[in-house]
């Protein structure tokens, strides 16, 4: 049975206020359906860079961008890290738009699954260690922590998610996810993609309260400002056997809901001006495409052709524009080619 110490402190627990006054914030607003796309978009390709990053990843983000743009063959290492999380990312979303998002063990392994997909060897892609590691610091390779035996961490990993679906009801979902991320850093359930797992874990949990960080913003971001600082919170220092009497979750939760704040923050100010930048303008002959596939169930470029004088170059341009911001998709080849709308996340979602 999983054991944890926390106090919630006067910090704590303004943090939690504060975050639910902001999610609530985001809620009550509306925005344009192709702000949102290009946010959403956004968001994947931060968290993607982010996330990547925080593990040794050196590629910056406009080299993630592109990778994430064009999907190119003979992947390096570094690309392949990003390709995975970037699926990982659309297949969570694409679970929890259809309600079938739930934490388990086999979600879980799931994820890690798609993370390390082609950077471990088969045995290892998927499945729980068998083998001891140890953490060490990346400034100076020195080992600095040692994470459970192998024989203890199916257990620890299975009482930690008995423990978030048992208390779901009873704490507060902000501390659940908190405590979930710092406890699998803890056990180092995986021989390697460990924290890309966890965060990605996390963002589950909270999606599930009706913070959709898939769609909403990157968490993994604030840690890659400062990762150091990241590693020093959520990590611990020595033995685990030594140490898990007196581990204390509270300085870890205090860090971690500050973090939520902080993008919440960045998200708000950059909201209200997203979506007028020439990349994600839309003007009137886009929304023509729009209205008659809402009208028609789809259009062909024939069709586009009745309704404006633009020439054939510059209509295909036109229906390049909206696939890019993912309004709408490209169905049939050829002369059979047409296009209907693409179904879109909403921004938040309630529970």
């Amino acid at each position: 049975m999983f054991t944890h110490k926390y106090t919630i402190t006067d910090q704590l627990l303004a943090n939690i206020t504060r975050i639910n006054a902001l999610i609530r914030d985001l809620n009550d607003r509306r925005f344009p359906k192709v702000v949102l796309v290009e946010f959403e978009k956004t968001a994947r390709e931060v968290s993607t860079f982010a996330s990547t990053s925080i593990e040794g990843n050196p590629l910056p983000l406009t080299e993630v961008k592109k990778i994430l743009k064009s999907k190119p063959a003979n992947l390096r290492d570094s690309e392949k890290e990003v390709i995975n999380y970037n699926h990982a990312l659309e297949t969570l979303n694409q679970l929890l738009e259809s309600d079938q998002l739930e934490l388990s063990l086999t979600l879980v392994l799931n994820i890690h699954k798609q993370v390390v997909d082609g950077l471990l060897p088969v045995f290892e892609i998927g499945k729980l260690r068998q083998h001891p590691v140890v953490v060490n610091d990346p400034r100076t390779g020195k080992i600095v922590y040692l994470p459970p035996d192998v024989e203890n961490v199916k257990k620890l990993t299975e009482g930690l998610i008995s423990y978030v679906k048992d208390n779901d009801k009873i704490v507060d979902p902000l501390i659940l996810a908190g405590i979930f991320h710092k406890q699998m850093v803890i056990i180092h359930p995986f021989m390697d993609g460990n924290g890309r797992t966890t965060r990605l874990a996390t963002k589950v949990l909270l999606a599930k309260m009706g913070l959709n960080t898939f769609n909403l913003f990157s968490f993994e971001n604030y840690y890659n400002q400062n990762v150091t600082k990241y590693f020093q919170t959520v990590g611990e220092y020595g033995n685990y056997n030594d140490l898990v009497a007196a581990i204390d979750f509270t300085n870890w939760l205090e860090y971690f809901t500050g973090g939520l704040i902080d993008e919440l923050l960045r998200v708000n100010k950059l909201l209200p001006t997203i979506g007028t930048t020439p990349d994600t303008k839309l003007e009137v002959y886009h929304l023509k495409i729009i209205e008659y596939c809402k009208q028609n169930g789809f259009i062909t470029d024939r069709n586009y052709a009745e309704l404006t004088d633009r020439a054939k170059a510059t209509r295909t341009l036109d229906f390049q524009k909206l696939l890019d911001l993912e309004l709408i998709e490209r169905k049939g080849k050829g002369r059979s080619t047409y296009y209907s709308l693409k179904d879109s996340g909403s921004f938040t979602r309630d529970h």
